[in-house]
């Protein structure tokens, strides 16, 4: 499986530019992604009477990714001060969600991550939130995680060297990255992560069911 770690789609001062401008919802559908994804409708089952059949990815508004893509590794520092990567994860589920304080649709879906973190974590599932806030300011991190009274891992990415690797072009931005180490989807935009569509995805990546 190749890594996408060595391409670059990306224009010089990228992130500068769009944290000056604070412009995340606008750039939910500008997002550069090059990764084959299952369009609807290919492979994705039919009835008889010609009606499809959405598959858990399509029901809950993440992306396949059509070819197995080896996760960008990654080693961050995390918001108690201590070191984490994703490779401490390898066991496990990850959803890898790439935000900033100051997304709103970050905000909005944070509690949702946060369920899912709770319903899952003894299953199997683990969540990573990666700051990409510049120069990680603790005096607006550390409110924001209490006051929203997350639990799952925060990573800091203040140069947003990880997220240009991950090739982040808008926020939120969230993989799926299967036990040891394959992005089997992703999303651009906030998503109902404790919905029943998306805990039928997760338990569907939980059981090892094979992919397209």
């Amino acid at each position: 499986m190749r890594s996408w770690a060595s391409s670059s789609v990306f224009a010089a001062g990228r992130r500068a530019s769009l944290v000056r401008t604070g412009i995340a919802v606008v750039l939910l559908g500008a997002v550069l992604w090059v990764l084959p994804v299952r369009r609807p409708g290919v492979d994705g089952g039919h009835h008889a009477d010609g009606a499809r059949v959405l598959d858990p990815f399509e029901k809950a508004g993440v992306s396949e990714l059509t070819e197995g893509q080896r996760a960008p590794a990654f080693t961050l520092a995390t918001l108690d001060g201590g070191l984490a990567s994703l490779a401490d994860h390898r066991d496990k589920l990850v959803v890898l969600n790439f935000w900033a304080t100051w997304c709103q649709p970050c905000t909005l879906e944070m509690p949702m991550l946060e369920a899912l973190w709770r319903g899952y974590r003894d299953r199997g599932l683990v969540v990573i939130g990666v700051s990409v806030d510049r120069g990680a300011p603790k005096m607006l991190l550390e409110p924001y995680t209490r006051n929203l009274k997350l639990t799952f891992p925060i990573l800091l990415d203040p140069d947003s060297k990880t997220s240009g690797r991950w090739r982040v072009t808008a926020l939120p931005a969230t993989f799926l990255v299967r036990p040891g180490g394959e992005v089997a989807g992703m999303a651009i935009g906030a998503r109902e992560w404790n919905s029943d569509a998306m805990r039928a995805l997760v338990d569907h990546l939980l059981a090892g069911a094979p992919h397209h």
